[in-house]
């Protein structure tokens, strides 16, 4: 075999993930809480570097339009006067556990796949892509937002919500593993089989069982979902007298101050000069990346708000079909940038405080002339399931038949999909615990 070299001329194209680069992804995502320590930490480590915190007089900076302070204090009051919701007391909690701006978006990557029952929503494939991520990483993370308070959040499973629990309680004896892996069973009241998997008498059995109907297979339950965030939103939603107006919520924004005249004084000093020069250059760059934050998620706000426009006027079961890429074109930006800048970011609206992943769903066909949102169909399948007859629930079929009726195309095995989505039991369980519960 003969081996010979040859040269090459080409050109590539590649893109070099810059320290500064870096950064400024990671600004996207973060919310103006997280943004406030963000520059904070900033300032400790930059001379040059001031934290221009939020005060009540900022409010009467215009956004997108020019309207009074009281007009802020108005929705502001409408998010306080709401009780906790999960969202809120699981977002306080991580504000204390997760000390880097990275963790604690990753952390808030998780935060929004969580359901109302308080277990995941989403695959925790699914969350580490969104989150850029590794699955070694996901599984890191995930064990330490499953030790947030109540026991049993952030669950993918039944077993693992009440064994979480159990484990907090100090109950995971031996036989409590063997009912917890076996939880079909002991659904289908096999108690002789059940005692034959945890290898324990009938009376030990008894008595364990007693201690599962302490566990609580929903514990984000308890809460507000949805609805409202104990935290304060990123984004302000009005009605003015042209339509929907956006703005940032100022009030929670913080600002970076470059102190120049500190970097004036400064540069007197010969031997100083490059240390000041690079701090300065950060320090004006760091200025210019949140000034950009700030206007990205406006317009990235701006356009799903437009999009949305039933949503405010009627509610969930009016969110349109929108996605990612939508949103990227109308406002020129990369769909990765969109995704970042949507994670973790709230949004009080007249009907409530919503991330805005909340508002990107796939659609589905019509006989209309406009597609429904999944998110949509999905609010009314929950809707038709709490309205139904305990004693007579509706089955999958049932709910398709209802939905194609009212104009949108729906097979069963969406229907079902779209039920399992929600942890809403199937007619047959759903019958069952109403006969229980009676």
């Amino acid at each position: 075999m003969q081996l010979s070299y040859t040269q090459q001329l080409g050109q590539r194209q590649s893109l070099v993930m810059t320290a500064q680069l870096q950064q400024a992804i990671c600004l996207l995502q973060l919310s103006n809480t997280d943004l406030q320590s963000y520059i904070e930490s900033e300032a400790e480590e930059n001379p040059f570097v001031e934290v221009a915190r939020p005060t009540s007089d900022r409010l009467r900076e215009p956004a997108l339009s020019k309207r009074s302070a009281s007009d802020y204090d108005d929705v502001t009051a409408r998010a306080a006067d709401h009780a906790p919701s999960l969202y809120g007391h699981v977002a306080a909690q991580f504000d204390l556990m997760f000390d880097t701006p990275r963790d604690r978006v990753v952390a808030e990557c998780f935060l929004e796949a969580i359901e109302p029952s308080g277990w995941l929503g989403e695959s925790l494939e699914d969350i580490a892509f969104r989150a850029a991520i590794t699955m070694e990483e996901a599984e890191e993370m995930l064990a330490r937002v499953q030790q947030v308070d109540p026991a049993g959040l952030f669950a993918r499973s039944l077993a693992e919500c009440l064994t979480l629990q159990a484990a907090d309680k100090n109950m995971l004896t031996p036989i409590m593993s063997g009912i917890l892996s076996n939880l079909p069973k002991l659904a289908a009241a096999d108690l002789n089989g059940l005692s034959r998997a945890c290898g324990c008498s009938m009376e030990e059995l008894r008595n364990e069982l007693k201690e599962v109907r302490r566990l609580n297979p929903k514990p984000g339950a308890d809460f507000i979902y949805g609805d409202i965030a104990q935290r304060e939103p990123d984004l302000i939603v009005s009605k003015g007298e042209e339509g929907w107006l956006v703005d940032l919520n100022r009030s929670t924004l913080p600002a970076v101050v470059v102190d120049e005249a500190k970097a004036e004084t400064v540069t007197r000093d010969k031997t100083a000069t490059e240390f000041v020069g690079e701090r300065l250059s950060l320090a004006r760059w760091l200025r210019r990346a949140v000034e950009h934050r700030n206007q990205t998620i406006l317009l990235v706000g701006a356009e799903i708000v437009r999009r949305q426009a039933a949503f405010l006027e009627h509610g969930p079961a009016h969110i349109v079909p929108m996605t990612l890429k939508d949103v990227a074109e109308a406002v020129g930006v990369h769909e990765s940038t969109v995704s970042r800048v949507t994670t973790g970011m709230l949004i009080v609206t007249p009907q409530g405080t919503f991330g805005l992943k909340t508002f990107f769903s796939t659609a589905l066909s019509t006989d209309g002339d406009e597609a429904s949102s999944s998110a949509a169909i999905r609010h009314r399948v929950q809707q038709l399931v709490k309205d139904e007859d305990p004693s007579k629930p509706l089955s999958d079929d049932a709910i398709a038949k209802i939905i194609t009726e009212e104009g949108t195309h729906l097979a069963r095995r969406t229907v079902a999909k779209y039920r399992e989505m929600l942890k809403i039991p199937s007619s047959f369980q759903r019958k069952r615990r109403a006969k229980l519960a009676n």
